[in-house]
């Protein structure tokens, strides 16, 4: 499906696309799915966002509507857009680095702050997140969306644009103070396995390592 326009974000956990009604045939909706019909009101909008954020039943939101450009611009005006960057580090044994913040497994990442490049950011991130001394990229891997309110009850939509580094093995420092109560070497396979519960943006910047080898 990647020919299809398309927007995907995650509100809440919940899965959200944005897709023209041209598609929607494309998309095979399942129990845990809701299609919307977007009427060109925003707040309707406004209302799906809502449910989202208060939902634990819809694993996915499908809205679609005969516009897509349109549809994905009246979505956006509801946001402010925040960037950050952040990295999925892979050590000279083919393990890889996770952090456990706020009761979910994650990956380092932070805000990009004026001046910066996005690469910059990542870097620095991983650095003060991880206590590593030495990171190299090797490749973007993912750009990332999602949700949340700032303190003012405002909702930011967070773009993390994801890069593959790599990294000698050596002990981690997890910066408490961005509430960092982990910091892991592990393969794949056993993040996978063990780590419970993780972000679904986490898991796509993992589907891309997948897919990119």
């Amino acid at each position: 499906m990647s020919h299809l326009q398309s927007y995907k974000i995650y509100i809440n956990e919940v899965k959200v696309l944005l897709i023209d009604s041209a598609d929607l045939h494309h998309y095979p909706a399942h129990d845990d799915t809701m299609v919307a019909l977007y009427l060109g009101k925003v707040k309707h909008l406004f209302n799906y966002i809502d449910l989202c954020e208060k939902s634990q039943k819809i694993a996915t939101l499908i809205i679609h509507y005969e516009n897509f450009r349109e549809l994905k611009k009246d979505f956006l005006s509801i946001f402010e857009v925040n960037e950050a960057g952040g990295g999925l580090i892979r050590n000279e044994l083919g393990e890889y680095l996770f952090i456990f913040r706020r009761g979910f497994w994650d990956l380092p990442k932070g805000k990009i702050e004026e001046g910066e490049t996005k690469k910059e950011a990542a870097i620095r991130e991983v650095i003060e997140e991880t206590g590593l001394t030495e990171v190299e990229i090797v490749e973007k891997l993912a750009v990332t969306k999602h949700t949340f309110r700032n303190r003012l009850g405002k909702r930011i939509i967070k773009k993390s644009h994801w890069y593959l580094m790599v990294s000698k093995k050596q002990d981690l420092i997890p910066q408490t103070s961005e509430d960092i109560e982990q910091a892991v070497w592990l393969t794949i396979e056993t993040f996978r396995k063990d780590c419970h519960p993780v972000y679904a943006n986490i898991l796509d910047v993992i589907e891309a390592l997948d897919d990119g080898q």
